[in-house]
């Protein structure tokens, strides 16, 4: 019964969706990772952003005026990790801000001696646990060109990750999936990328395990051939994760 209502609403959003299939294909095609998809997936994927859209708010900060293409945008890369997982994947928290480019983010750290320092960092996005993903549209606008980099999809995986407490590189897994198995391979590459960083593979990864987890990610939708070369054990993983292949 559950199930049934459930389908029904959906579709009521779907159908008074304000963005057309047209609107959604143009967006898209802008968005080079995304060519790889079926016809099936990109239909998926559309309707899973048209959820999402209607789901969760997208504000511009410091009178930025977001746009329903930037609204758009952000959805589909947003939802390109979770389109074998479901927008339940994203459940908790309902708000996103944009910033128009780089912000300044207050910062605390403890040294190794239990110092604890404060100081103020530059971000092009960051995710809260049970709270907003904030971006800057200044790289957000750049996303999803097959180099490696994406901001969107670093924070939404980071997001994932929040699903079982504060981000540390192990989110739940889906089923089927063997927990010690991510918990082994992850942290040997974890080992290994601190020691000998990858071409091709952000140094930020080495920041700790949740970074390491976001940054991989990237690579995983942006350039999977790099990661499969780097860390094949690591791509398997994900593959099973995400419930696709990039390749």
């Amino acid at each position: 019964m559950f199930d049934t209502l459930k389908r029904w609403h959906e579709q009521r959003i779907l159908d008074n969706s304000p963005y057309s299939k047209a609107d959604w294909q143009q967006v898209a095609g802008h968005i080079a990772i995304l060519d790889r998809l079926t016809d099936d997936e990109l239909t998926k994927l559309i309707q899973l952003a048209t959820l999402f859209l209607h789901d969760k708010s997208i504000q511009g900060a410091q009178g930025f005026v977001v746009t329903a293409t930037m609204r758009q945008s952000i959805a589909l890369q947003a939802c390109l990790p979770i389109l074998h997982l479901g927008l339940d994947w994203y459940k908790g928290w309902s708000s996103i801000i944009i910033y128009p480019r780089s912000y300044v983010s207050d910062n605390t750290t403890v040294d190794e001696f239990g110092i604890v320092h404060q100081g103020q960092q530059h971000r092009s996005g960051e995710a809260w646990l049970r709270g907003p993903v904030i971006l800057s549209w200044q790289d957000v606008k750049n996303a999803g060109v097959r180099d490696g980099n994406n901001v969107v999809i670093h924070e939404f995986v980071h997001k994932l990750d929040m699903l079982n407490g504060r981000a540390n590189g192990f989110p739940p897994m889906t089923k089927g999936m063997d927990a010690s198995q991510w918990t082994i391979v992850m942290q040997a590459g974890f080992d290994d990328f601190v020691r000998h960083p990858k071409a091709g593979i952000n140094s930020y990864g080495a920041t700790n395990a949740a970074e390491f987890f976001a940054v991989l990610s990237e690579v995983f939708f942006e350039r999977p051939s790099v990661l499969k070369e780097a860390y094949p054990d690591i791509f398997e993983v994900m593959v099973q994760f995400f419930g696709q292949n990039p390749l």
